[in-house]
């Protein structure tokens, strides 16, 4: 069958054949030598995260869940959504190497890409402090990964998504205002805003956008006196050339909706902003739209490692052999990294209760956990988030 796009179909991952090179010959050689049935336990972990990153949130368990499915190994994961530190096996696989090494590249794929956008999402949502967060940036993803990164958005904190097919996919109702090339066609702010009115679906909120010709200020009152009470919120997607002081931007255009009774009327951001500025807006912006940086959003960097052989411990050097547990403490949220064979009963820094972060995923080939829905990961999030700090004293 003939491809329309340059991506791999699911039957092809399955079987191994999207991977690095070595590690098809890896595979040749280990079966050519008897190696193939030798049992190993290998880890997924990171030692090192961006650049002012303290910790990462855990996506594409579900995905690694299902390329796993039916093959002769066990497999220990923290729940997809846990939020994670550096050293920290979140994903460990037992089996024979020769039953599921072929699949590596495809394993730290799902899990860094799907993590690295969740984590994104994540600090945009800490950092915006209860403002709504959408996430508008399927437009900078080949087509055929966006709803992997709608679902990686949206449970890592969003609260909705712009992408039709994505939305579709994880149960959500798609969101957005209007582009400029509707305003454009029509060569009217007013018209286009009110043939918008007339014909999209009133459970849809009104958002204008206000920076297509004029200051965002002149633009949005136009607007309010255009739709009156009926308009929700005014959308600035200002480019950066033509930005200037966008707090001070928004501010004015607050006082003039204010001075001319349109205190109802919110303020919505996009372009550019990430959570370096959504923290610098979140007190006078009421919603963000966040496109490139979390659709491109900096790698996690996870690793897929031996870290035992034959039943012994053993590692590559830089890193940890031994099979080992997470400990994390349902009080102050401290993280306690030991030896499978060690035993962690209290916080070691609050004394409070603590539970183990590895549970089994799969036994012998089958998935035993409950993969839950994405509404559920996304609060699961949102939960711990108010345990851990965001530190963004220094933008990069």
């Amino acid at each position: 069958m003939k491809h329309l796009f340059h991506v791999a179909d699911d039957d092809s991952i399955k079987r191994g054949e999207v991977t690095d090179i070595y590690y098809k010959r890896t595979r040749d050689i280990v079966a050519k030598k008897g190696l193939a049935d030798q049992r190993v336990v290998m880890d997924m972990h990171t030692y090192s995260l961006p650049e002012n990153y303290e910790w990462a949130v855990l996506a594409g368990i579900e995905e690694t869940a299902r390329l796993l499915e039916g093959l002769d190994v066990d497999v220990k994961a923290m729940e997809e959504g846990t939020i994670f530190h550096k050293y920290e096996p979140v994903l460990s696989v037992e089996g024979p190497y020769g039953e599921f090494g072929i699949l590596e590249s495809a394993v730290v794929g799902l899990l860094r890409q799907a993590s690295a956008i969740a984590t994104k999402a994540a600090r945009c949502k800490k950092a915006a402090k209860g403002r709504t967060v959408i996430f508008f940036g399927i437009r900078a993803l080949h087509p055929t990964i966006t709803p992997m990164a709608d679902r990686s958005a949206f449970i890592g904190g969003c609260d909705s998504v712009s992408g039709t097919y994505g939305a579709k996919l994880i149960g959500e109702k798609p969101v957005g205002t209007i582009p400029h090339e509707l305003i454009i066609l029509f060569g009217d702010q007013a018209e286009a805003l009110k043939a918008f009115d007339e014909v999209v679906p009133e459970d849809v909120p009104r958002i204008a956008l206000c920076d297509t010709w004029f200051d965002e200020t002149v633009e949005a009152l136009l607007a309010a006196k255009t739709l009156g009470k009926k308009l929700y919120g005014v959308r600035f997607d200002t480019p950066s050339t033509r930005r200037g002081d966008m707090r001070r931007i928004v501010e004015e255009a607050r006082w003039i909706l204010n001075l001319n009774g349109f205190e109802h009327v919110k303020i919505v951001l996009s372009s550019g902003v990430d959570e370096y500025g959504i923290a610098k807006l979140a007190d006078v912006v009421d919603a963000f739209g966040v496109g490139t940086s979390i659709a491109c959003a900096p790698s996690i960097d996870l690793a897929f490692d031996i870290i035992e052989n034959k039943g012994k411990a053993v590692a590559k050097r830089g890193k940890l052999p031994g099979r080992k547990e997470v400990y994390r403490c349902t009080n102050c949220h401290h993280h306690e990294l030991v030896p499978a064979d060690s035993r962690v009963d209290r916080c070691p820094v609050c004394s409070g209760e603590v539970e183990g972060l590895l549970k089994p995923l799969i036994r012998g080939g089958k998935i035993v956990a409950e993969l839950s829905k994405p509404r559920e990961i996304r609060s699961y999030v949102l939960e711990q988030l108010d345990k851990v700090e965001l530190r963004l004293d220094d933008s990069p």
